[in-house]
């Protein structure tokens, strides 16, 4: 009687640590932002992203080794937003603007993830493909600071509507502004 007991204890110990290894593998790991290289191509335009200006976007999605990128930041976030985009994404990586220097060439060492960045649209800005932009910050001060030179409102990403990302963009309209500095 006790040997039962002994062994079915033994069993469920296995079974309980089994158990708490598949949850400990089932865990995404995060994957850490990846610098821009002549092959990183805009997944919708497939374009050379370091060819356009602007903040751009990483998105690494379950499954794949290496993220999809987005020339804009808007393309991302309609990615997201799409019924037909099934891939699940782990994280999103966008260039915080205000840690860089210069609008055309944002760099690898301003990337933040999306959920935590303060974002800015209506903006006189556009953005590398020439529309509109949602222009991310990683302070809301640093976005609000940018809204008051260049126009726009300050959001946070979930305030974003959907028709600012996914409606029709009138490109002859839309200002075409020369490289300068973000700030």
């Amino acid at each position: 009687m006790i040997s039962r007991f002994v062994a079915a204890s033994v069993c469920l110990g296995c079974v309980l640590l089994l158990s708490g290894c598949n949850e400990q593998s089932a865990k995404q790991v995060v994957p850490a932002p990846i610098a821009m290289t002549e092959e990183a191509l805009g997944h919708y335009c497939s374009m050379n992203i370091l060819e356009h200006t602007g903040p751009k976007a990483q998105i690494h999605l379950k499954g794949l080794l290496f993220p999809i990128w987005f020339s804009q930041v808007r393309d991302a976030i309609a990615f997201t937003r799409l019924p037909e985009e099934t891939h699940e994404p782990v994280v999103i990586y966008v260039n915080d603007m205000g840690k860089s220097e210069r609008w055309d060439f944002p760099g690898d060492d301003t990337w933040i993830d999306i959920q935590k960045a303060f974002f800015v649209i209506n903006s006189a800005r556009t953005g590398g493909m020439g529309a509109p932009e949602t222009v991310p910050f990683g302070t809301e001060v640093a976005a609000k600071s940018f809204s008051v030179k260049h126009g726009g409102e300050v959001v946070n990403l979930a305030d974003i509507p959907d028709a600012y990302v996914l409606g029709p963009v009138d490109l002859k309209q839309q200002s075409q502004l020369k490289s300068e500095p973000v700030k």
